[in-house]
């Protein structure tokens, strides 16, 4: 029998403990410090309402083998529903444009749209050199117009920083690419662009992606209440909490792991990069809204600090308290409810407060030496059987599909039969 501890019971540590556990010689423990599982896609009903702490978590996978695993635990039929994102960018002066905005610049006034079609031929003319943070690739694979109208002052508010400071290392899958000749034509043909993430996507019909987390957790033996305060090495054992077990499978931040794992030799390398490492919080405002069809609404208004509205009661009509349309507010980082309810007077669609929900980790902010310094990590704690996954673990930007991708693949490494 082989005793595996999976410390945090968010998606990716769900995963790893469901693919493990299908292996009667494996004994699998979740450690998870709060009191119900889901990390980051953990949902609370408020007021009859059904409050996203942190975001408004979907689901669908461009990987066939997540698609796949994930059906494998749900009805697809009978549990989800399948819905269309409708995302919108609300502007200063009140107008809005449909997302993805590059696709949608026939919405602006005539001289917006002759500036940027400058900037599309002087895109199309030059040859930039290879960008080497987020401002030179949005400038040049954008345009100066779009780039000062709308990506610029959006992703200020998102990453509190200039974006010549933000690696691009975090952007795969994570934007729209298209090319000049694609902008062009979408923009002359009127064209709705379905190619980006999560253009459509998969809904819980009841409890959201709350529903998601408690049914993965559903027959694997979680200790709730239960945050890793020890970690000891003993021969070829590994003590945590006391307990003893063979592997460890970190799903938790990787900031918290580090300074466990004292005993083990060659760490000292890592200490000081691990602490170094950046990120972002997120304040998640629940609150009632005007009814309106959009599903995501991205704010670049300098009038407040909020960069974006998930309209979580447009997910699903069981999401809604009757008579009531609620959504939250994001806000990058800790702000004070007093400063929230200053801010929602400034904010469209009239948002209402109800309560709110701050998140110390939620956007990891790498820089150019991130994921080689993680590689490398893993490749030395490997040999002590210490193995890690997850957003803040890999220290990656991961959606949920990507968490659950990734969990995959470590177990498909795992050096026992799964």
């Amino acid at each position: 029998m082989t005793k595996i501890a999976v410390v945090g019971a968010g998606v990716s540590g769900l995963t790893v403990a469901r693919i493990l556990s299908r292996n009667r010689n494996n004994d699998v423990i979740v450690y998870e410090s709060e009191a119900t599982p889901g990390g980051l896609i953990r949902c609370q009903r408020i007021e009859g309402s059904l409050f996203h702490l942190c975001g408004g978590h979907v689901f669908n996978s461009k990987r066939q083998d997540v698609l796949e695993w994930f059906w494998q635990q749900f009805d697809k039929s009978t549990e989800f529903h399948a819905a269309e994102r409708r995302s919108v960018v609300y502007m200063p002066d009140g107008l809005v444009v449909p997302y993805p905005i590059e696709d949608h610049m026939y919405y602006f006034p005539r001289d917006i749209q002759e500036a940027f079609e400058r900037d599309l031929s002087k895109i199309e003319n030059a040859h930039f050199p290879e960008p080497e943070n987020f401002e030179d690739f949005l400038r040049g694979r954008f345009g100066e117009t779009l780039y000062h109208l709308y990506f610029e002052p959006y992703n200020r508010k998102v990453w509190r920083r200039s974006l010549k400071d933000v690696s691009l290392s975090w952007l795969e899958g994570k934007l729209p690419m298209p090319t000049v000749a694609e902008m062009r034509y979408n923009n002359l043909h009127h064209v709705d662009e379905k190619q980006f993430v999560h253009s459509s996507f998969f809904y819980e019909n009841n409890k959201g992606s709350q529903f998601i987390a408690d049914r993965l957790a559903e027959g694997l033996n979680v200790l709730y209440n239960s945050p890793v305060k020890e970690i000891e090495f003993q021969g070829n054992h590994i003590f945590i909490n006391g307990e003893v077990f063979d592997k460890l499978v970190w799903c938790g931040n990787i900031k918290h792991l580090i300074p466990m794992l004292s005993q083990l030799p060659h760490l000292d390398r890592y200490e000081q990069a691990v602490e170094n490492l950046d990120s972002h919080g997120t304040t998640a405002v629940f609150c009632e809204l005007d009814v309106n069809p959009y599903t995501w609404i991205y704010q670049p208004s300098s009038m407040h600090d909020s960069h974006r509205i998930i309209c979580t009661g447009n997910f699903a009509p069981s999401n809604n308290a009757t008579g009531k349309m609620t959504g939250t507010v994001e806000f990058t980082d800790n702000i004070s409810e007093k400063d929230i309810r200053s801010q929602l007077e400034r904010m469209p669609f009239h948002p209402r407060y109800i309560t709110h929900h701050y998140s110390p980790y939620t956007y990891p902010v790498q820089n150019r030496e991130t994921r080689e310094m993680i590689q490398s990590l893993k490749a030395t704690l490997a040999p002590h059987q210490v193995f890690f996954t997850g957003r803040f673990a890999d220290w990656e930007y991961y959606n949920m599909d990507v968490a659950i991708g990734a969990a995959m693949d470590l177990c498909r490494t795992f050096p026992i039969d799964i």
